[in-house]
Formats: structure tokens, C-alpha cells, sequence
């Protein structure tokens, strides 16, 4: 193994190469081992391809590390495993303002992007909390979802083109920069939310809007979970499409996020059992604010919300999406799982009121804290496990991912699978689509070498 990583130092040159690499994740809630024995920092797609030859031909497994967001092991190694980083990628090569698209490394930072569209008066509609240190080859690897899913799709809906290197060196060149192209299959999709297992996104094409200046929001308060989904209907119509995102918080997550010297007093003076983050963006400023305030006003006429508070300034919408990104805030309840599921609205209330039941009567746990992407099916449920015990750790996992099957519902609505959610796969996919899953890796990877053990 000495001569081939001396081959792959070659490879990257002396500031390509860390060996022995410190590294730690910022998702890494299970504590994950990252004991990778080298870190190489490729420059170009070159390189990245030079390096997967080398270690196909050796069988060496390598896995590939973006911006180390993700909350599932995805990126975890073993002693064994050499670390491929993309951070050294990160170009924004060319914007076409007339075809709305950037070309991207894979290492540019999702900020990055937004700001560099923002220049040029237009707009890239991924947004999450970790918007400052996700990259945007990690953000397509996961299929990341986010705050505006429910206007915009994920990840997969903002991506026109990609360079993917294979796990034999071979660059595939998908780099169109048209919406609509069906000349033969699609390839990219077959790479974007497939964690890094089956090739190494190092480009991309990205889909460009134009710029959205009229923003608009409100967090709103509600004594019933029913109103919620009704609250959103009420809210789209209203809108006209202008809808970008309706966050549902539980006051347990609320309690928690609220708190803080950095946040300043709650928002709203009256506790609820239910809140939602609620926003539009335009074009038109004054008017929609004024269609907006009157979509709240008759929200409230209806009984669907008691409560609400408008922001009034881009610092206070700021605060107000500071809560519904607080994530540090459960902190006070570690131990935590934090679970990422999908299940149909009109389940998730009966389903939340088992879950919990379960935990509490199984395991004696009571610490649950709820919020979530309501208009696109998608809860976070974080719960506090009072141990770093793996049994327990597995049989709160079961309690919760067991029920969805029934449901039609999804182990992992935008976090991915990795290591974490890999024993539950079949609660959400048939034997036979784990097979095909199956069948796609040995034909992209038949040496097992990119991110093996993740997924499948």
C-alpha cells in the first residue's frame, strides 16, 4: 500500500496531500469514525479521475467528502478507506444570464452559488440551513432537499448537467445546459442522490431563476394540528403560486429553538401545540405584501391560526427563519437521533402520537421535539435518548421507521441513507428495487471502491 500512496501524493502534488487527517463532521450526531490514513485534495477533474484509476486498479476504497453536512455516516472511514475532499474544486466557471445557468465545481459552497446568482439579478433555488459550509457536490450526491421543495423540487429539479468521473477513471460528460433534452436516457439522474456510490460529481449545470426581491414573512401560531394542512391549502390559493415555504414547528421544538441569548425574546408572547414558518417571494414588493397580510387576515378570520406576527424588516425575517434553523438548540436534550422521514400529512398526526407512545411506554423516553417541511410530506423528529447506548439507539430507529411501511411512507425524506438508515431500506424500498439498486453499483463499481458499505 506504501507505493500506492506515494502514487497518489504524485498524483495531487505536496498541497493535494494531508496525511493522517483531523477530520470531524458537522452532522456526525453518532460519532462515526473518520480514521482515514490519507486526505487527497484534487484541483481538477483530472486528477479525480487519475486518482479512481489508481485505486480501482488497486482496489483501494476511497471515499469522497463534500462540505461533511450530512446526517447519516455517509462520509464516515475507516482505517482503511483513503478520504477524497473536493474542496479544493470550487470555481464558478461561466453564468449564462440569457440561458439562466451556472457551471459549477463540485466543491463551490451552496452560499457561493446563491450570492453569485444574486449578482447577476437571478436566483438558485436550493436553500438549507447549512447554506455556508454544504457544497454543491454534496447537495446533488444527497438529493438535498431544504426550505423551498415546496415551490421548487429538490436538488434533482435544479440540475441540468453533470461531469461524474467513474469509479474507473472514466469522465462522463453530461453537461448539457438545456430544460428539455430527450435525446436517450438521462444519466445524471442516476448520480444525483446517489451518495457517492456509484461515481464522483466534480461539475454540474445549474438551473437559474430570476431574482425573487419581494420576500414576505410570518411565523403563525396554531391550536390544532388539522388546521395546519388546511392552513396551507388556504395559504397556496391565496398566494397565487407565490408560496416558496410553510415550515410546521411543534412547541416542543419551539421551547427548545427559542431559547438563546443570540435569538432574543420569542417571537410570539402566547405558547401554541403548533407554529408555521410561512413565506412568499415576487416581484411586485408592495402588492404582495398587501395579498400576503390579507391571506393572514382571513386565515385568522377562519380559525386556522390564533396568533401571528409579520416581519417587517430583512433582519427580522432573519430571526424568525433563526428558529426554524436553531439545530444547536438540541443540544439541551442530547443524546439525540435525529430522524428524517417522509409519510402523508394526513397520517402524521396519528403516527407522532405512536411513536411517542411507544417511546415512552417501551423505553421510558419522553424527550421528542418535532418540526418540519409540511407542504412537501417531510417531519424531522429528534429524539432524546438519555444514552449514547446503540440498543437503544436501534430500538428507537425500529419504533419510528417500522410504522412507515404501512404508511407508504419514506425512511429518509432528504438526508439520504449512508450507514445510519441502511438496515431499515426495506421498510421503504421492495426487495426487487434493492436488487436493481444492487445491480447499478456492481455495474458502476464492480471493485466495490467508492463509498463502500454506504447505502446498500
Amino acid at each position: 500500500m506504501e507505493r500506492l500512496l506515494e502514487q497518489l501524493k504524485a498524483i495531487v502534488g505536496a498541497k493535494g496531500v494531508v496525511e493522517s487527517p483531523s477530520i470531524s463532521a458537522v452532522g456526525n450526531w453518532r460519532g462515526h469514525p473518520y480514521d482515514s490514513p490519507l486526505l487527497l485534495r484534487p484541483e481538477t477533474s483530472e486528477q479525480v479521475a487519475a486518482i479512481l484509476q489508481l485505486c480501482n486498479q488497486h482496489q483501494q476504497p476511497i471515499v469522497i467528502h463534500g462540505g461533511l453536512t450530512g446526517m447519516v455516516g455517509g462520509t464516515s472511514t475507516a482505517s482503511t478507506e483513503i478520504t477524497l475532499s473536493l474542496e479544493r474544486m470550487r470555481k464558478i466557471e461561466t453564468i449564462d444570464k440569457l440561458g439562466r445557468t451556472m457551471t459549477v465545481e463540485a466543491g463551490v459552497r451552496l452560499q457561493e452559488i446563491q450570492q453569485a446568482a444574486a449578482a447577476e439579478n437571478l436566483f438558485f433555488a436550493l436553500d438549507l440551513g447549512a447554506r455556508g459550509s454544504a457544497t454543491i457536490g454534496g447537495n446533488i450526491a444527497t438529493n438535498a432537499g431544504g426550505n423551498q421543495v415546496i415551490r421548487y423540487g429538490m436538488t434533482r429539479e435544479q440540475v441540468l448537467g453533470l461531469e461524474v468521473v467513474l469509479a474507473d477513471g472514466t469522465v462522463l460528460s453530461s453537461m448539457n445546459h438545456l430544460l428539455k433534452n430527450n435525446a436517450g436516457y438521462d444519466l445524471k439522474q442516476l448520480f444525483i442522490g446517489s451518495e457517492g456510490t456509484l461515481g464522483v460529481v466534480t461539475k454540474a449545470v445549474l438551473r437559474l431563476r430570476p431574482a425573487m426581491p419581494a420576500r414576505n414573512t410570518a411565523l403563525v401560531g396554531c391550536d390544532q394540528f388539522d388546521k395546519l394542512p388546511r392552513l396551507l391549502g388556504h395559504i397556496e390559493s391565496a398566494l397565487g403560486g407565490k408560496l416558496s415555504a410553510f415550515e410546521a414547528i411543534w412547541d416542543n421544538y419551539y421551547q427548545l429553538a427559542t431559547q438563546g441569548p443570540h435569538l432574543g425574546a420569542a417571537p410570539l408572547s402566547e405558547r401554541h401545540p403548533y407554529y408555521a414558518l410561512i413565506e412568499s417571494t415576487g416581484n411586485d414588493g408592495e402588492a404582495e405584501a398587501q395579498v400576503f397580510l390579507g391571506a393572514l387576515e382571513s386565515a385568522l378570520e377562519q380559525g386556522l391560526i390564533v396568533d401571528a406576527v409579520l416581519a417587517k424588516s430583512e433582519k427580522e425575517q432573519q430571526d424568525l427563519w433563526a428558529i426554524r434553523d436553531n439545530i444547536d438548540s438540541l443540544a439541551a436534550i442530547a443524546p439525540v437521533i435525529i430522524f428524517d422521514v417522509g409519510l402523508p400529512i394526513e397520517a402524521m398526526e396519528d403516527y407522532l402520537k405512536h411513536i411517542e407512545s411507544e417511546l415512552r411506554h417501551q423505553l421510558g423516553l419522553n424527550q421528542l421535539a418535532v418540526f418540519g417541511h409540511l407542504g412537501d410530506s417531510n417531519l424531522h423528529i429528534v429524539v432524546g435518548t438519555e444514552t449514547e447506548d446503540i440498543n437503544v439507539y436501534h430500538r428507537v430507529e425500529e419504533l419510528l421507521y417500522a410504522p412507515l411501511q404501512a404508511l407508504g411512507g419514506s425512511i429518509s425524506a432528504e438526508h439520504g441513507i449512508g450507514l445510519e438508515k441502511k438496515r431499515y431500506l426495506h421498510y421503504s424500498r421492495s426487495t426487487e428495487e434493492i436488487a436493481a439498486m444492487g445491480k447499478l453499483k456492481k455495474a458502476f463499481d464492480p471493485n466495490n471502491i467508492l463509498n463502500p458499505g454506504k447505502i446498500i
